[in-house]
């Protein structure tokens, strides 16, 4: 352990009491709303066919029960409270200032009917952060209408179909590339689109080779879709190479920026020859993610493939800003201009920032994640993947404790259940298939201080050493946490899960 640190002593809040739906009493109220002043009309304004015949359910509560529940359940929430070296995704501290802005009424109530004169200020941020974003990237053009990473991969598979079909040659081009370090998203979204999808393996030096790449472009290639760096930390010296083979064969290339967070400011993908390039607003800009969302993929590319983005396009006129239908794009994607007030946190993060700021975040990215690489290698039963390589990772490493199940039998999903004990957020493993043995991928990007960081690592040595001990307690783990190990054996059971009240009060009678 780092000198001087002792692990603090951590139990969860426990509050052992039923949902809301089933908490309070008949008749019982925090506010009471006035009658309908007679005569004045309000009846009227709902037709009677649309009118309830019985009221709505849901449950009588006085204020102080209700807020003393929801207090108990924020209590019982880790979300980003402990420290979370989650890798894979840039998990990072969300400004308080920017949820503000998001939540004043000329974001948070503007409806998207609403006429382009009544919105100058916020499609104005739009086109100030799409000009940020391209300065960026060297793209011309970004949308925000995507809903996460996922999505806006798609949109690059549906804008490689549309392009190839304008020249002709989509019955041809069949092919997108990807690699076996790349998002899922990637290869799952290009079938998706109806591509078939070649996937590389990764070789010794922890990418796929040139020759690989040869092998497999031609004359059915349609796209390239990869990130760089990879989860593993590990950057292909070789990707501008990689974009002239594709090229020079008729083929796009799309950048996947996940890993962003480590080269902001250093690399830009239009310099690299991509023609279209993603970031994930809610990873390296700031903005929150958790449960499936609030998420933006930011979608941008070069002036050739601009005719075929999903509309409607904010564009800057001597009046003012108004959204226009690109009409031989793709279509939508997601309804209007996207999660805007996602895009007013990020745009209030990167003006925070700066180009200075964003260099700086990026160097200690890095720093960080070497920093965290030293320690956790001198701790018996931890590896890294690709062990022979000694060049510095980027914003991440992927570790294995492989090494350390084979002589104890705790996997490394047993450790991260335990680790949950001491305060801290559990880790990422890895997507899958696993390319390293009981992978784990940890990221402290540019959030996380050093005590942070040592107290993290401390907690997961104290962890290793636990199960060397007593096997036993490390996978029967978490002890100190809101719930132990759940059954799950119905999540998959549709007769028995339930995402609504009416549906849980249909299934359990």
């Amino acid at each position: 352990m780092s000198q001087g640190t002792n692990l603090r002593r951590y139990h969860a809040a426990v509050w052992d009491e039923p949902l809301i739906m089933e908490q309070g009493a008949p008749g019982r109220r925090g506010t009471v709303p006035p009658a309908p002043i007679e005569g004045s009309g309000i009846d009227d304004l709902i037709p009677a066919a649309m009118r309830r015949k019985t009221p709505p359910v849901l449950p009588e509560a006085a204020e102080p029960d209700t807020l003393r529940h929801y207090l108990h359940l924020s209590q019982q929430t880790m979300g980003m409270v402990g420290i979370s070296l989650f890798g894979t995704c840039t998990m990072k501290y969300n400004p308080r200032v920017n949820e503000r802005l998001a939540a004043r009424d000329q974001v948070a109530e503007i409806h998207p009917h609403q006429d382009d004169s009544t919105v100058q200020g916020l499609l104005e941020v739009v086109h100030e952060f799409d000009l940020m974003l391209r300065d960026l990237s060297g793209m011309d053009r970004f949308v925000f209408q995507a809903g996460g990473g996922a999505a806006a991969a798609y949109i690059h598979a549906c804008v490689t179909r549309a392009y190839h079909e304008s020249r002709g040659e989509l019955a041809q081009r069949r092919d997108v590339i990807t690699t076996a370090q790349a998002h899922p998203c990637n290869p799952a979204t290009a079938a998706a689109a109806g591509f078939n999808v070649i996937t590389l393996p990764v070789e010794e030096d922890g990418y796929p080779s040139l020759d690989a790449l040869r092998a497999v472009v031609g004359e059915r290639t349609a796209s390239l879709m990869i990130n760089n760096p990879d989860d593993m930390g590990i950057y292909n010296p070789n990707i501008k190479q990689w974009v002239d083979i594709v090229h020079e064969a008729g083929g796009l290339c799309f950048y996947d920026h996940a890993n962003f967070n480590g080269v902001m400011g250093r690399i830009r993908a239009a310099e690299l020859g991509f023609d279209a390039c993603m970031f994930m607003l809610h990873k390296t800009f700031g903005v929150p993610k958790g449960g499936g969302g609030p998420a933006v993929g930011a979608y941008g590319c070069t002036a050739e493939l601009e005719p075929f983005l999903p509309g409607p396009l904010v564009v800057k006129t001597d009046s003012g800003y108004e959204r226009r239908e690109n009409e031989a794009g793709v279509g939508r994607v997601r309804e209007f201009l996207g999660n805007l007030p996602q895009v007013v946190k990020a745009y209030s993060w990167l003006l925070a920032m700066g180009g200075d700021g964003i260099r700086e975040a990026a160097d200690i990215s890095v720093l960080a994640n070497n920093y965290m690489e030293s320690r956790l290698l001198a701790i018996p039963g931890i590896t890294k993947s690709f062990g022979h390589l000694t060049l510095r990772r980027l914003e991440m490493t992927r570790f294995s404790l492989g090494e350390y199940t084979e002589e104890t039998g705790v996997t490394v999903v047993d450790v991260q259940n335990r680790m949950t004990d001491f305060g801290v957020d559990a880790f990422w493993l890895s997507h899958e298939p696993w390319i390293v043995p009981e992978p784990f991928t940890p990221e402290a990007g540019e959030a996380w201080s050093i005590e942070d960081i040592d107290y993290w690592i401390d907690v997961l040595e104290h962890v290793l050493g636990e199960g060397r001990a007593d096997p036993a307690m490390v996978k029967s783990a978490p002890h100190n946490q809101v719930v132990a190990q759940i059954d799950g054996s119905s999540l998959d059971d549709p007769a028995r899960w339930a995402t609504t009240w009416r549906a849980y009060q249909r299934k359990n009678a």
